[in-house]
């Protein structure tokens, strides 16, 4: 593989590893250098590049191991600020300040949830939901079933609705 290709095919794909490895690290700094080690790795087995039958697999893949490399290297987790994250805010159009106060309120909290799920839960929810890959291709990214995907998934979207509903109804046990 050449330069130029190289940068065609395995460039445009840096915005998502950054946003999936600052979703695992909860720090940008560390999420670049990772991104950065991944185009490194990717670089140096260009020649190699033509055998792996899904790249954006095998990417997720690579940037999953080393975020989790990371994670074991320092054994602290950090469950910061979803802005901090790299995670893009979803817009509010036209509320009052009041709905957009609750609105950005309740958003922070569905993200200190997930941060909080187990790392696999965590991955797979945000594959699909922030990243939008099919159940197919999460399977194959996290080395899983499909069908183990589909209950991962299952189970941490019921997590964080029974959370957000005890935060919102501390009331009802």
């Amino acid at each position: 593989m050449e330069s130029k290709e190289f940068r065609k095919r395995i460039i445009p794909l840096g915005q998502k590893l950054f946003r999936y490895a600052s979703g695992l690290l909860h720090d940008s700094q560390e999420a670049e250098d990772v991104v950065q080690d991944i185009f490194i790795k990717l670089w140096n087995m260009r020649d190699r590049i033509e055998e792996v039958k899904n790249l954006d697999a095998f990417t997720f893949r690579m940037t999953r191991n080393l975020c989790l490399d990371k994670i074991k290297a320092r054994r602290i987790r950090f469950f910061g600020d979803p802005g901090e994250a790299g995670v893009p805010e979803p817009e509010v159009y036209e509320r009052n300040p009041e709905e957009q106060t609750e609105l950005k309120d309740t958003i922070s909290k569905i993200h200190g949830i997930i941060n909080n799920l187990p790392e696999q839960q965590k991955s797979i929810i945000h594959l699909r939901d922030v990243e939008e890959y099919s159940y197919e291709e999460i399977s194959e990214m996290m080395g899983m079933e499909i069908n183990a995907v589909r209950v991962t998934l299952s189970r941490a979207r019921r997590t964080v609705r029974e959370m957000l509903s005890k935060i919102h109804q501390p009331w009802k046990i």
